[in-house]
């Protein structure tokens, strides 16, 4: 068996999430059914991680194992996108990989963004890939607020009720928020996530950026660990899988 890597940008307005559903188009399956119609063969392909319904992605990462060797990755790679283009997924770079690599074990650091387009008129050129918010946020607050969620912490007040991690304790390396342009980059570095944790810190946030919370009940809704405290989630468009480090 021959294993390679795919790198994969994907708007991910018009799908389902990643992973194969019972109904509904799905970034997995359509890769999938693409790579079979190309190599003849059936294939699994396993993500980095699941990206939820209209979160898209910069650099996802997954791998597939097959039978037959690629002699011309670029063929592959022109192939593929020739089906895949319309439906807005491409695959970036193919690389072939041992058998010890993962795409989802072996990942050392993932990268999320999370986009706010903050000023009065609604975004066309970003639609459906930015959070349009009209009041105006304060930045300052807004950073003070990240830097509480710097470390290893319970990050219970920010997990989906849906959630099928083992635990809820998870060390961020770094919250960075900058602006320019009234668009406002959230970036969240971690090795993994719980489900729906990078939106729910953003929720949050924004009540800050907002002045409906203060830093300090920031902290405190943080530290009681309930969901039910958490403000509501930031809508899926705004983030993106941005880099899997491994």
């Amino acid at each position: 068996m021959f294993r390679y890597q795919i790198l994969i940008e994907y708007v991910g307005t018009n799908f389902r999430g990643w992973q194969i559903q019972k109904k509904g188009k799905t970034i997995q399956g359509l890769i999938q059914q693409k790579i079979f119609k190309i190599l003849k063969e059936k294939i699994i392909l396993i993500g980095s991680g699941r990206t939820d319904t209209g979160v898209h992605a910069i650099g996802q990462s997954a791998h597939f194992d097959c039978k037959s060797e690629i002699v011309n990755l670029d063929k592959f790679l022109k192939s593929i996108n020739y089906f895949l283009n319309k439906d807005l997924i491409t695959i970036l770079k193919i690389k072939k990989r041992s058998s010890h690599f993962h795409s989802r074990f072996s990942a050392k650091m993932r990268i999320y963004k999370y986009i706010i387009i903050n000023r009065i008129g609604g975004p066309v050129l970003e639609k459906e890939r930015a959070w349009h918010i009209i009041n105006k946020l304060n930045l300052q607050m807004m950073k003070k607020a990240a830097k509480k969620l710097v470390g290893t912490k319970d990050f219970s007040t920010f997990r989906a009720s849906s959630c099928r991690a083992k635990t809820p304790i998870k060390t961020m390396k770094s919250v960075k928020v900058k602006s320019r342009n009234n668009k406002i980059e959230i970036e969240f570095q971690s090795k993994s996530f719980l489900q729906q944790q990078v939106r729910s810190m953003v929720g949050c946030l924004k009540y800050v950026g907002e002045k409906k919370w203060s830093v300090k009940k920031f902290n405190t809704v943080m530290n009681k660990k309930k969901r039910i405290l958490c403000a509501p989630p930031a809508p899926p468009e705004g983030l993106y899988l941005a880099r899997v480090i491994y």
